[in-house]
Order: C-alpha cells, then structure tokens, then sequence
C-alpha cells in the first residue's frame, strides 16, 4: 500500500498538520499507535498563546472553535511561598494572552474536522526503511506495511521516526514530575482549592515546588517537582501507593498543609512524569521525505511551550507543503530552517524558567521574573 504523506501520532501537532493539509486539498494519513482515541486520558490544561497556539488553530480554520472551549478565570496566575503566604497573584481579567483549555477537549475538536478514515488507530510504528528518491516503507506491529513520499514524524519524545535524520536521544534533566488529582475539591480540600485559585499556582523553592491548576467540575491538578536521581525516582515507582505518597510528601516536610494536601490528598496518583530533554539546539541535515514536528523535534523542559509548539509546527509544515506543489524538499527546508530557529530560542527560554522555579533564589527569583515580565508569555509553567 502506497501513502503520499504518512505522519506518525495523532498528538495536536500531528492532527493540525493533517487539518492544514485537508483545508488545502491535500491527503494525509495519521498513523496512532493507541487503539482508539479515548484509550487514555489527554493530560489536563494548556495555555494557549496568541502568539504561537492559536496562529496555528486559525490556520487550521479551528479558532472559533477553541474560543468556545476556554476555561474562564485559567489565565490567574499566583506564586506563594513554602508557608503558603501570597507572593503573587496575576488575576484573569480576561485581556491575557494564554487562555486555558482543556487538552482532549481541543484535541477532539480537531479530530472531529478530519476525515473520519484520516487516523488510522492502532498503528503502532515499529520500523522504517529508506527506500530513495525521499520514499520510506514503514512496518507497524499489526502487520501493515506502507510506502510513503512523505514522513513525518510526530510521535513525541521517543520518536521512531527521529533516528532518520539525527543521533540525538533525549536526556534525563535530573527532574521529576509527580502528578496527583483531587475531586470535588472546593468542597472536599476548601484551602488547597483557595490555595490554587482560579488557574494556576506555583509554590516554589531549590530543588521542589508544588505547581497546580484548577480544571473543570472542581478538579485540582498537581505537579510535584523534585530534582532527584533516577534511582530514587525507581525506588518511588516500585513502591506501595501509600508509601509513595508519604516519600514523596516527606520532601515537604514542614510546608503549609494546603500545599501539601496536594500531594496526600490526592484521589489519583502520583504519576512519575520523569523530564527528559533534546540538546537546545537540536537540529539535522535535510533528508529527503522526512522530517519531525513537535516533542519529536525539539523535546524541552515544560513551560507551557510544548504544546503551543507543536501546534504551530503542524500548520507552518501544513503551509509550507501547500505553497510549493511539485517541490516537497523546498517546502521541507523552508520549514526547518524556520523551525531550527524557533525551537532553539524556545528551549533556552525554558531552561531559564526551570532556573527561576527550582534555582537557588525560588521563590523570590520567580516573583521578580513575573513582575518585571521576564517570563513574557510564557507563564503557563505546568503544561507541555
């Protein structure tokens, strides 16, 4: 079977490339490894700036389709210390630039604007060969094989499709995300809810914080950062649901109760996020037919850039493809050229946010950020 343009994973990049493609005429299958697209939850809030995100969504003809799905209050935005004492709180006066919204939310809007044989679910990527003159067979652990013109490689941090074009692999950043979920928690965990506020809160000092959203039906959802060694993470993993969460609340020993609620009160989790990233500047030769969008081309620290990115990525590539017909390798390094570009710049801006969280002045070092907007728009710290 012969696909003119094989894109691999069904994330937001991926599925807005396939939509800039479809508005412009042009086929595109998406190959998911995932059985269907309700076979796992999608993660919680992004924020979505004006800037980058939602470019993308009006390329994709989708905005006022996102407008209808913002949270309203989730561009709040509060920084407290290990006491719990108020340092900060930017309120949502609805003029910012990075609304909420939740991701299988804005994920299924976009689903829903491509052909309904345009996925292609449970398709799990296991092999690619170069065929020349830029084609690639690709072989799914299903037993399908496919030739393509086209590859591109949207499939995350792991990417198969990454080993094509670069030697790079992602590193262990030396921190860890614990995710944990408290429901019904304005009536259940009223200080913790208070705590968090209407959007985002960040509780911060060297080496920990305690990053929250509050979502939809009064869920909070935390983030419960720690630099630690990878042993420790593996340790944490292997415990007990119990005795990880008691591991992981001891690093707060002393901390205010509503902040560590967060992490003992908690319905579900933890869920270790462990953080790896790409070299800054990650970048390749050109390739012919192949190329990579998204966490599979420039993985980073979150920031609230990773999605935005990726978004962004999938309608410049979808653009590109459809302004030179006949010469898919000028569209490729028009791309990448521009990609190599914006990534890079953004990868430094999130290790500069990482720094400000976690360094050796959090919290104090995160508030002056804020108030002198050395953060810009990328405020929104807890999504990828």
């Amino acid at each position: 079977m012969h696909i003119p343009i094989a894109i691999i994973g069904a994330g937001l990049g991926g599925l807005v490339l396939a939509r800039v493609l479809h508005i412009n005429g042009i086929a595109a299958t998406v190959y998911e490894g995932e059985a269907s697209a309700q076979a796992r939850a999608q993660g919680g809030m992004l924020d979505i700036h004006d800037f980058n995100g939602q470019l993308g969504l009006k390329d994709a003809g989708l905005y006022e389709e996102f407008l209808g799905l913002i949270h309203p209050g989730g561009q709040q935005t509060r920084c407290l210390d290990r006491d719990g004492r108020l340092l900060l709180d930017s309120p949502d006066d609805g003029t910012g630039g990075r609304p909420e919204v939740a991701r299988g939310e804005l994920r299924r809007i976009l689903l829903e604007s491509l052909p309904a044989d345009a996925v292609r679910w449970g398709h799990k990527l296991v092999s690619t060969r170069v065929l020349g003159d830029g084609r690639h067979e690709l072989a799914f652990a299903n037993g399908l094989v496919v030739t393509t013109d086209l590859l591109v490689g949207a499939d995350g941090a792991w990417s198969k499709v990454r080993a094509l074009l670069s030697d790079a692999v992602p590193a262990y950043t030396g921190l860890v995300f614990f995710e944990t979920w408290l429901g019904d928690a304005d009536a259940r965990h009223g200080e913790s809810a208070a705590a968090v506020g209407g959007g985002s809160m960040m509780a911060v000092a060297p080496g920990k914080g305690i990053l929250a959203h509050r979502e939809p039906d009064s869920v909070l959802h935390a983030y419960v950062a720690l630099q630690k060694p990878l042993t420790w993470i593996e340790d944490i993993e292997r415990a007990d649901r119990a005795s990880a969460i008691s591991r992981i609340a001891a690093e707060f020993d002393g901390w205010a109760p509503e902040l560590t609620a967060l992490i003992t009160g908690c319905d579900t989790g933890p869920v270790a996020r462990i953080i790896h990233t790409l070299p800054v500047e990650h970048r390749w030769n050109r390739v012919p037919g192949v190329t990579l969008l998204g966490d599979a081309a420039h993985l980073m620290v979150p920031s609230g850039e990773g999605a935005n990115l990726a978004i962004f990525d999938g309608a410049e590539l979808g653009k590109a493809i459809a302004s030179s017909p006949g010469n898919i390798e000028a569209a490729l390094l028009a791309y990448e050229t521009a990609l190599f570009s914006r990534s890079a710049h953004a990868a430094a801006e999130a290790a500069e946010v990482t720094r400000l969280l976690f360094g050796e002045d959090a919290p104090y070092g995160l508030v002056e950020a804020f108030k002198h907007d050395m953060l810009g728009e990328s405020a929104g710290v807890t999504g990828r």
